[in-house]
């Protein structure tokens, strides 16, 4: 049996886990002790921090493990990196890995390339952070650079935001090193795909449903398609394709997140050598027809993939499920949950039992459950997550987020 090692254990890689399973594989899940429910899922353990590159890599020589994979987040991508130059197998080299998960070596890699993106600079300190805003000119995103889910990112309209900016990517990061970025106007698009060979092979841009903050954007769920004019699309992947030449990536799923201007251009404000989260991998297979884990677990172990794309394609979003106050959970109806299912036709994820606490929503960390379904319309969906709201009794629950 073939052994695949699974960088993380959150609700994200919980579906990678058990599509490994049912292919015959054998998990190996790697993770920080917690309460992360892919612990539970995976055939066996190794608690371990999977930024820990080196203990990683002894780990999988000790296991003879024959991929190594993650999908969802950032934090564990370099590792995979040095996983598979030290042992020769598929996946992100080290040095790509390097360029698309710390933001300002991305942002150098990216003007390099020719891609378009917004001015930057790096930064290391208070002062120099103040000064990259005048630069650049506000107002600015002050970005911490090695975390995902919208964590220790700020927009800053003027110099009086900058110092709690600074101090809440400080706060974030693992680096000594931050970003500060022009900010964009437009619309914020996701485009999710595939690489082969150094090829791009599958062009996924989707809509994006996002909430905002205390001035950051989180991603609140996303949609297929993407309704955009062809000039924009051809535009989209354009830059798409520089980046991918410029990164390196050779084999393997990607995200990024793109802004389109009132102007129709494009500007590339980050992206990943992993597939995207909030329900991407599932839209991605509703809307295609391609099996999109097992693509990404193919690709891991070498085998041949299948990235054609079903002649009907079907429309379907996402939605999380959020709360503005911290709250406990008294109840949750399963028996509605499950008949919501059925009637929508829907993927329904609860992250919450009884007695559990559902914390006030600053990131993408702090969903609660979430809709994945057919619909054509945001009202669909919509309607789909209020009904599952009421499934779930919240004490002392403030108005949630739609």
């Amino acid at each position: 049996m073939q052994k695949l090692m699974i960088l993380g254990a959150g609700i994200y890689q919980v579906p990678l886990i058990k599509k490994a399973q049912a292919m015959g594989l054998e998990t190996i899940v790697v993770s920080y002790p917690g309460p992360y429910p892919g612990l539970d899922v995976a055939d066996r353990t190794l608690l371990l921090d999977t930024t820990d590159a080196s203990g990683v890599l002894d780990a999988a020589r000790r296991e003879r493990i024959d991929g190594i994979v993650t999908t969802g987040t950032d934090v564990a991508v370099h590792t995979i990196g040095v996983v598979c130059d030290a042992l020769g197998l598929p996946g992100v080299s080290e040095q790509c890995a390097l360029s698309l998960t710390d933001k300002a070596t991305m942002k150098a890699m990216f003007k390099r390339g020719g891609v378009s993106t917004a001015p930057f600079e790096e930064v290391r300190s208070l002062e120099e952070t103040r000064a990259a805003a005048e630069l650049i000119g506000f107002p600015v995103m002050v970005k911490a650079c090695d975390v995902s889910g919208s964590r220790g990112i700020t927009k800053v309209e003027d110099a009086h935001g900058i110092d709690n900016a600074y101090l809440a990517a400080m706060g974030a990061t693992h680096t000594d090193h931050l970003v500060v970025e022009g900010f964009v106007e437009g619309h914020e698009i996701g485009i999710d795909g595939f690489v082969l060979d150094g090829k791009l092979a599958l062009f996924a841009p989707h809509g994006k449903f996002t909430y905002t903050i205390g001035g950051v954007t989180v991603p609140a769920g996303h949609s297929f398609p993407l309704h955009a004019s062809q000039a924009v699309l051809d535009r989209a992947q354009d830059a798409i394709e520089r980046a991918i030449a410029a990164s390196g990536l050779a084999t393997g799923a990607f995200n990024s997140d793109v802004m389109i201007t009132p102007e129709g251009e494009v500007s590339i404000l980050e992206m990943g050598a992993r597939c995207g989260a909030t329900g991407i991998p599932e839209l991605i297979t509703m809307y295609t027809g391609i099996e999109y884990y097992e693509q990404i677990i193919r690709a891991s172990l070498g085998m041949p993939l299948s990235l054609a794309v079903q002649d009907a394609p079907v429309p379907c979003m996402s939605k999380l499920l959020f709360s503005r106050r911290s709250a406990l959970v008294e109840d949750v109806d399963l028996e509605s949950v499950k008949a919501l299912e059925n009637r929508y036709r829907a993927l329904i994820t609860i992250d919450v039992a009884p007695g559990d606490q559902v914390h006030a929503a600053h990131d993408g960390t702090d969903r609660y459950g979430s809709v994945i379904m057919p619909a054509s319309s945001e009202q669909e969906i919509d309607e789909a997550l209020e009904e599952l709201r009421g499934c779930i009794k919240l004490r002392a629950a403030a108005p949630c987020i739609p």
